[in-house]
């Protein structure tokens, strides 16, 4: 007997370690395929925990959501799980400045190298998240765009 294990949005969120918010986002973006069924019985299965720990594990290689979505692109579910599964390369800590360091660039220009990630919220209104961002400073760009995105008029996004 084979048994299939299902998740509400919530048990979902939970176990991946995300808010439900986070998995709407990224379904409307296309980094996770729609659930089985709507409303209050939509159910998410193995590939959405799969997909969700890998773009995981991929942000924290400090990959963007673009890069993220092509490497999944067709990707099997045990090819997705074995990605999940992979530590990302940790990163030297970089050293405090000390009091005589030179100051950042002027204009605060991108560094060479530095990726940004644009999150638009309406028509002339953009977010930027830097790619290396912590997960708390994601959320919040998450979280602006949740709440103000649908204030823009359809088409104008």
């Amino acid at each position: 007997m084979l048994f299939v294990t299902t998740y509400k949005l919530d048990e979902l969120a939970v176990e991946a370690g995300v808010a439900p918010r986070t998995v709407r986002y990224y379904v409307q973006r296309g980094l996770l395929p729609a659930p089985e069924f709507r409303g209050k019985d939509t159910a998410y299965g193995r590939e959405h925990l799969a997909r969700l720990r890998a773009i995981r594990v991929l942000q924290q290689a400090h990959l963007p959501l673009e890069e993220i979505q092509a490497r999944l692109a067709g990707a099997g579910v045990d090819e997705i799980e074995r990605i999940a599964k992979a530590a990302p390369p940790r990163a030297a800590a970089a050293p405090c400045p000390g009091p005589d360091a030179a100051p950042p660039a002027p204009g605060g220009g991108a560094a060479r190298g530095e990726r940004w990630e644009r999150v638009e919220i309406a028509d002339g209104v953009e977010l930027h998240v830097r790619s290396d961002a912590p997960e708390r400073s994601r959320r919040i760009a998450l979280d602006i765009e949740s709440r103000y995105a649908t204030l823009a008029p359809k088409g104008s996004r």
